[in-house]
């Protein structure tokens, strides 16, 4: 059985890792929707080194890709080719010769440029193997007596929990859910992608407005991650969070929504008032 302290590790590893990928890779280093201080970008670079995934640049480059060209044949997630291929099958497989070719035109010039980013990319298998496997493994068993294989195992089951629920962005959220502000696009707005992810599944919404550090206008949504930003700035350690005004919004949802956001079914009459989505 699982010792409680080890459960709690492995919850705080998690979301922890969770919110790396999620607020740093995804939200501030693809779409530069904030600005991150110092502290914040270690932050961001030593939990996303927990998470073993790949290196910052490759995560970087396939997600602009995937933005500026989803849904075809250079998208590297491209959910035409099916559940299975838009989840792990883009993983397994060699990419397509249109993901190669137009994901080398990307400009990731900005991620170059950081030493954090430099340092992670250039020591990426041994800070993996260092921070992702070992550490989470060691440190239970060496200061509370857990046993080594049973501290193993909770972290491979931390380990693919994390990746599966940052796939499932990929595979789930582009074929179930509603597409209030863009019906013509396949991503949607999916409640249990958001609940797995700390708030990356309100996945119509970011691809009507990728630049928007919410993800999701609507404040009643479960979204950590964006609360998680609203701290850092009360801190001091984010600024400059882009948002997009409530009027841009209220126009895309009437023009191309699917009928399914109350500002589209209700008169136009917002939920909220608009203080919430004043520009900071």
């Amino acid at each position: 059985m699982l010792n409680c302290r080890l459960k709690i590790a492995v919850w705080i590893i998690a979301h922890l890792t969770g919110i790396a990928t999620g607020c740093g890779m995804h939200r501030y280093w693809t779409h530069r929707s904030f600005q991150a201080t110092l502290p914040l970008r270690f932050f961001f670079t030593f939990f996303y080194a927990m998470a073993g995934q790949v290196t910052i640049k490759h995560w970087v480059r396939d997600h602009r890709t995937h933005h500026k060209f989803s849904e075809t044949d250079a998208d590297p997630y491209d959910s035409r080719r099916g559940y299975f291929f838009s989840h792990i099958g883009w993983y397994l497989t060699t990419k397509h010769p249109m993901v190669i070719e137009k994901g080398s035109k990307i400009d990731i010039s900005d991620l170059k440029k950081d030493p954090l980013i430099v340092f992670h990319d250039k020591y990426f298998q041994l800070n993996r193997l260092i921070l992702c496997y070992t550490l989470p493994t060691l440190v239970p068993t060496y200061f509370w007596g857990e046993s080594l294989w049973i501290s193993f195992l909770a972290n491979c089951v931390r380990y693919c929990y994390v990746l599966n629920a940052m796939w499932s962005i990929n595979s789930l959220a582009h074929f179930q859910g509603h597409r209030p502000y863009d019906k013509t696009m396949r991503p949607r707005n999916n409640l249990f992608v958001s609940l797995v992810t700390l708030g990356e599944g309100w996945h119509n919404f970011h691809h009507s407005f990728p630049w928007d550090y919410r993800s999701t206008e609507d404040r009643s949504l479960f979204n950590p991650n964006k609360h998680f930003v609203d701290l850092m700035a009360k801190l001091g350690w984010a600024y400059n969070l882009k948002i997009s005004t409530d009027d841009v919004i209220r126009k895309k949802i009437k023009r191309t929504g699917d009928g399914s956001h109350q500002w589209g079914t209700v008169g136009g009459v917002p939920i909220f008032g608009s203080s919430e989505h004043e520009p900071y």
